[in-house]
């Protein structure tokens, strides 16, 4: 993880930065540890482990609307994750007037350092021309590398990107004046049109100057998009190095030995339509591949997907306000019935039957009369156990209904637990989901198929997880004590404020004169008042 890249700091916090539209995700964290991590790295204050409350994919999400629709200029190279995902075609709409843009091929060098040195100097022509200049970079940090190559060359420019995007739509709207020059990060989707001036259409337009390919081809013609709109004029190159992330992992020793073969001496640049077509290539090779993973990634969620509705048909019942009453009373049986099956099995010999193992597991969930060997040796069969103890723990829980004096206090409190119950299970089975999804293609060293383990464990996790809800929420509702309202007297007088009083105060009057300390004292001893009755004890 790279900062001004994957994320940036800003006011001590650690803040994760989307890698396509270059924007700050404020209220995201990476999850297992690894943003604490990045904090530890960058000596911010390291926060505790956020819980995750529900998760879906984009994918599930979009896919929830009856009706999708949309408009993009670079949907057409996504056409078959847009059919594969959503079943969704898509049509290329003709522009409203000519494109007039010219899109040059890339121009390729051997060294990072002599791709940037390229890109000034195609900065500081356009710039002596009042030409208007885009600058389009992959990452933060090459942003302001290059700002800071232009600086060194005087040339007064705006930087764009997460660490600014408060400025967002003033520096675009800005972008079209002639003798402007922004740099932007990853230019997509950003709303708003860059307005060209008579002089900087005069002077060719805006130039669209790319430091390096992204990984999708989608984020190269968002970019290139930015020029050449409504007619104008304009052009636009992309500036690649052989050391580029892109090319390291694709074709670059073969490009190389091109290179070497043809003499290509420090700073020159190679243009070749193969060149870009190879660039292209590898291109389509990371899309193909990102689009694999999110196709597994869906393939997975799937799985989820059936668990949420489920659990989330099951909330919106509890929050609709409806009785669960008859669902409490199923949950009830259904422990009686899944006790008596854990202790006792398959095994139809009563004698083996032991009542100390059964109160252990039932008593704590449904605290009935415990069950004796007496008990258990009436019972003609498991059934007729079944049935018996079903029937205490029935007329238990009506018991229970009794004690509240409305019975829409209960079916509230009901309500209330089982909400609270599914909440605190659904978020931890998230984690477990999550901790199976990253351990589970290990299965394929077992020649197994991961998808289909990760389905199997997953069902046994989620039937896990209802059966822990159903006994959490029926052992609650036994246990819940009900407090009576104790009357007490009232015992202090209500005063009055000056906010209770309609008129004005009338001043207090003395019953008697006052006597001060040198007067006569009036029990009639001739002594001043201070020496006699008013003196301090």
């Amino acid at each position: 993880m790279f900062r001004d890249q994957d994320y940036v700091v800003k006011e001590d916090q650690v803040m994760i930065v989307d890698e396509f539209t270059g924007r700050i995700m404020p209220g995201r964290r990476y999850s297992d540890g690894l943003h604490q991590a990045i904090e530890a790295k960058e000596h911010v204050k390291v926060k505790r482990e956020s819980k995750t409350l529900a998760t879906i994919t984009f994918q599930n999400f979009f896919n929830k609307y009856k009706k999708k629709s949309g408009m993009t200029g670079t949907a057409l190279t996504e056409e078959k994750e847009f059919r594969d995902i959503y079943g969704m075609d898509v049509i290329e709409i003709p522009t409203n007037r000519p494109v007039i843009r010219v899109d040059n091929d890339d121009a390729v060098y051997m060294t990072k350092k002599e791709k940037y040195r390229a890109v000034v100097e195609a900065v500081k022509e356009a710039h002596a021309k009042g030409q208007p200049v885009l600058v389009g970079t992959i990452t933060i940090d090459v942003s302001e590398h290059i700002s800071t190559l232009l600086r060194r060359e005087g040339i007064q420019h705006k930087v764009l990107n997460a660490k600014f995007h408060e400025l967002e739509a003033e520096i675009v709207a800005d972008a079209g004046i002639h003798g402007a020059v922004t740099i932007a990060t990853n230019m997509a989707g950003r709303g708003t049109d860059i307005k060209l001036d008579e002089e900087a259409k005069a002077a060719g337009g805006l130039r669209i100057i790319g430091t390096e390919r992204h990984e999708s081809r989608r984020i190269d013609n968002q970019l290139r998009g930015r020029s050449g709109r409504q007619g104008d004029p304009g052009e636009s190159r992309f500036y690649i190095s052989l050391e580029d992330d892109l090319m390291r992992l694709f074709g670059s020793e073969k490009m190389m030995k091109v290179f070497q073969s043809l003499g290509v001496q420090e700073n020159e640049q190679i243009e070749h339509k193969m060149l870009s077509s190879a660039i292209e290539k590898a291109q389509m090779k990371i899309e193909s591949n990102n689009f694999a993973v999110r196709k597994n990634l869906l393939e997975y969620d799937q799985v989820n997907n059936e668990q949420r509705e489920i659990i989330y048909s099951e909330r919106r019942r509890v929050l609709n306000g409806e009785s669960m009453r008859d669902s409490i009373f199923k949950m009830i049986t259904d422990t009686v019935d899944s006790s008596v099956d854990l202790c006792f099995g398959e095994n139809t010999n009563q004698e083996d039957w032991d009542a100390k193992e059964l109160n252990s597991v039932l008593l704590p969930t449904i605290p009935i009369a415990p069950v004796t060997q007496e008990m258990l040796a009436q019972a003609g069969s498991k059934n007729e156990l079944k049935q018996t103890l079903k029937e205490q723990a029935v007329k238990l829980y009506e018991m229970k209904e009794a004690e509240f004096p409305e019975q829409e206090q209960i079916r509230e409190l009901e309500r209330v637990i089982l909400l609270k119950v599914i909440d605190r299970k659904w978020m931890d089975h998230i984690d477990d989901m999550d901790q199976l999804r990253q351990g589970i293609g290990l299965q394929a060293y077992g020649q197994r198929d991961p998808l289909v383990e990760y389905k199997m464990s997953a069902y046994e996790m989620f039937d896990a997880m209802s059966a822990g809800i159903q006994e959490d929420t029926v052992r609650l509702l036994f246990h819940v004590k009900v407090e009576q309202k104790v009357e007490r007297e009232e015992v202090a007088k209500v005063t009055g404020t000056n906010k209770d009083e309609t008129g004005p105060r009338a001043p207090k009057k003395r019953a008697a004169d006052k006597i001060y300390p040198n007067d006569p004292c009036p029990c009639g001893s001739g002594k001043k008042y201070k020496q006699c009755h008013g003196r301090k004890a």
